[in-house]
């Protein structure tokens, strides 16, 4: 039996292990990366009706067309996503011409051929679907040729053209020509005329085959034929986002990134091996595991890896982490009591599993609110964090669960309590009567009346915030640093070889027209500047803005605009998904536990958060939408902590229920599970915090307020699960009326007893 169950042990690892490395290569080359990781392209389009009188068509349609023309684009895994009722995101991967992305896609591509008095002859319907190509004539000018579906009434509109004077025969073919404000009376003297050509027509045209030429460049008339070839958008697209991001930029912050996660795991698996020493081993196979399947998930659904998915991933190895520190502690302390390793293993496991899928629950119902309701990045870290906690369920515990009872039960342990880092003086001998003498460093330490210092420092922190909110607010700066995802506005990012000048850099803006707020030198070299409006800039000038700076500079420039709409829409969205989270976790924690653990646990959440909005202000961060999805985790990572501090209370309260709950015994409850819970805190904390100080102190300098946001925010729910949450439910139970009882009233015309003296007295 013994060499069974080892052999089934050593089995279950190599194929995990095999698995793994016969898997990576695959895994490694079939990632989709996002574009803050990649580069390219991402704009967010409003759809609408052409005319205001129609109806807008399906969006289903809409995407089609699109899609036609960004596979005419050549883009590898475009992403293009429906948003609500009227509006589509796209983006684009390895896109290096933003502005011919910009026209192919937005562009209504309605092509008509009209005579020189604007007047309609034919539309697209008398050519072939899909059949314009490029082509060149005898001096090797490029042209697109056509071939008709509608030879007759193409002759028959040539033959009627052909009979004008001179000057009136012609044809002039227009792209989404508006009858407000196009003419060619008007067009004809531009230097740059916006119809496509205008071909003289001097006899009737019999051929399957038609031209348009004029002074195109090659890429130019490669880009009408593939507009043609995509067909008429029977809607308008307007602008409301778009942000640009250079491959290079993404590659170095990438590589940096995973690095520096890879890195962090690996501490997180050396430190478990060196602390629980047999269990750390399991943990450590557990959590290569765990990366592994969460790749091969994320890679099987089709997402795309971005920085903050990345991230949530490294945080969920945390998480993940504490699922085995809950069950590991929980052995120990069965040992401290007296049970033999067989008994302690099937002990801890057994009581740490309702603590552990409490935890993981509220996790997940906070990333699922945060996947339903957020957009772009957000979504992309809700995503991660969801598959990160079904794979700790399946993988962390079950798997970690089944390898350790494997070698419990061969025996080869037995006895052998160093193995789990227990030292054998320190297990009693209950059959002799002993009792336990192991407590931990904590026991006598009365987290009741030193949780005032915690609440103190809180709410020093919290008015120094709120401190400068006011300081800044009164210099005109706003009371938070909102990014341009919520305030709207213009952001270039200029990216050059050598360092920039400030001031050269405000002048030059000056020269193109190009009004801003604020100008930030960043970069190892100070290479990089962000420049930020608060106006919208419009096209044209954008375009020659970006070609103007980055000819001087020899910069790569980048721009990201986003309408007023959507800054007020991330605002009001990222209070509903706030709201909603903590209604999730309110409402579960009331139905697993009772409501005062619930209203302990969310005045715990809010605390939280506004610890984070406090450090954003104290330290001017900037606050996007990464940010939000920062404060998100934390909900759910803080409420984690919480349920494992409230799951002890409850089982302290169980075991006081025969006496009378005074103050002073809820006082002994509440320090008693915290006392039992402190050190699991401490090492939770430690083991998620690890990896993502690792990703802040040699990750990418893309996500650097991502990860010091997420350490504030790790330290702040570790503190505020033990002396905020368990205080405030210490706090209303001592405060409680208890219920009274309600007494049985007799009937009117219940015959009482009838007392005899010495009989029934």
């Amino acid at each position: 039996m013994k060499k069974s169950r080892l052999a089934v042990f050593a089995i279950t690892v190599f194929a995990i292990l095999a698995m793994i490395v016969a898997f990576f290569g695959d895994i490694r080359d079939n990632m989709r990366l996002g574009l803050d990781l990649k580069g390219g392209f991402e704009i967010l389009y409003e759809v609408t009706p052409l005319n205001e009188e129609e109806e807008l068509p399906s969006m289903n349609a809409v995407v089609r067309s699109i899609s036609k023309r960004v596979n005419a684009l050549g883009v590898n895994e475009p992403v293009i996503q429906v948003e609500g009722d009227n509006r589509i995101r796209v983006q684009l991967a390895d896109v290096h011409d933003p502005e011919a992305a910009r026209r192919m896609i937005s562009s209504t591509a309605n092509l008509t051929f009209r005579d020189v008095n604007d007047k309609l002859l034919m539309d697209a319907s008398v050519l072939q679907e899909g059949s314009a190509s490029l082509a060149y004539d005898e001096y090797g000018r490029a042209k697109v040729s056509l071939k008709l579906s509608d030879q007759d009434k193409f002759r028959e509109v040539t033959a009627d053209v052909s009979k004008r004077g001179s000057g009136q025969n012609l044809i002039v073919a227009w792209l989404d020509f508006d009858e407000a404000n196009d003419s060619y009376r008007k067009e004809s003297t531009a230097e740059t005329p916006k119809y496509v050509s205008a071909a003289t027509v001097s006899q009737t045209i019999d051929s399957a085959n038609v031209e348009i030429s004029g002074n195109f460049t090659e890429e130019e008339a490669k880009e009408l034929a593939d507009l043609i070839n995509s067909g008429s958008l029977p809607v308008k697209m307007s602008e409301v986002y778009s942000n640009a991001v250079s491959a290079d930029y993404g590659v170095d912050a990438f590589s940096r990134t995973m690095l520096a996660g890879a890195i962090g795991v690996a501490l997180i698996m050396l430190f478990m091996i060196a602390y629980y020493r047999l269990p750390g081993v399991i943990s450590a196979i557990t959590i290569a595991a765990y990366v592994f399947v969460v790749f091969l998930i994320y890679n099987a659904m089709g997402a795309v890896f971005t920085l903050s998915g990345i991230a949530a991933l490294v945080l969920g190895v945390g998480m993940a982490c504490d699922s085995n520190i809950l069950t590991f502690e929980r052995i120990r302390d069965a040992m401290y009591s007296g049970r033999s390793v067989k008994s302690a293993f099937y002990e801890g496991s057994s009581k740490s599993f309702t603590t552990i899928f409490d935890a993981q629950l509220t996790t997940f119902i906070s990333a699922l609110i945060l996947y339903m309701f957020g957009t772009g990045s957000v979504k992309g870290f809700a995503t991660m964090l969801i598959i990160s906690v079904i794979t700790t369920m399946i993988v962390i515990v079950f798997v970690a669960k089944f390898l350790l009872k494997l070698i419990v039960e061969s025996g080869i342990c037995d006895g052998k309590y160093r193995w789990f880092a227990v030292n054998q003086r320190d297990v009693p001998n209950v059959t002799k009567g002993e009792e336990r003498t192991q407590f931990g460093c904590f026991e006598r330490f009365d987290f009741v009346a030193k949780a005032k210092y915690f609440i103190y420092s809180s709410v020093a922190i919290l008015a120094v915030g709120v401190c400068m909110m006011g300081y800044h607010a009164l210099q005109g700066n706003g009371i938070l640093n909102l990014g341009i995802d919520f305030t709207s506005g213009t952001k270039l990012q200029i990216e050059a070889e050598q360092a920039l000048d400030k001031a050269g850099l405000e002048t030059k803006l000056q020269e193109l027209g190009i009004s801003y707020d604020s100008i930030k030198i960043n970069g190892e070299n100070n290479n990089i500047a962000s420049v930020f409006s608060k106006s919208a800039i419009d096209t044209e000038t954008m375009n020659q803005a970006k070609s103007a700076l980055s000819e001087q500079y020899n910069a790569q420039v980048s721009d990201n605009v986003v309408q007023p709409i959507i800054g007020r829409e991330l605002v009001r969205n990222a209070v509903i998904i706030s709201v909603l989270a903590w209604l999730g976790v309110l409402i579960y924690i009331s139905l697993r536990f009772k409501w005062d653990y619930a209203l302990s646990g969310i005045v715990a959440l809010i605390h939280d958060v506004f610890i984070i909005l406090a450090f954003c202000a104290i330290l001017r961060m900037e606050i996007n939408t990464d940010i939000i999805a920062v404060m998100l985790a934390i909900i759910g990572y803080s409420i984690n902590n919480s349920i494992v501090v409230f799951d002890r209370i409850r089982d302290n309260v169980k075991a006081h229920r025969h006496e009378k709950l005074t103050k002073e015994v809820y006082q002994t409850i509440v320090n008693e599970a915290l006392a039992s819970t402190f050190t699991r805190s401490i090492l939770s904390t430690f083991t998620t915090l690890l990896p993502v100080v690792c990703l802040l102190l040699m990750g990418s300098g893309a996500i650097t307020s991502f990860n010091l946001t997420l350490c504030i925010g790790l330290l702040a729910g570790a503190g505020s699960s033990v002396f905020i949450a368990a205080q405030l439910w210490y706090y209303l139970r001592i405060h409680a009326k208890p219920k009274q009882k309600k007494q049985k009233r007799k009937k009117v015309d219940e015959i009482e007893e009838l007392i005899v003296p010495g009989v029934n007295d």
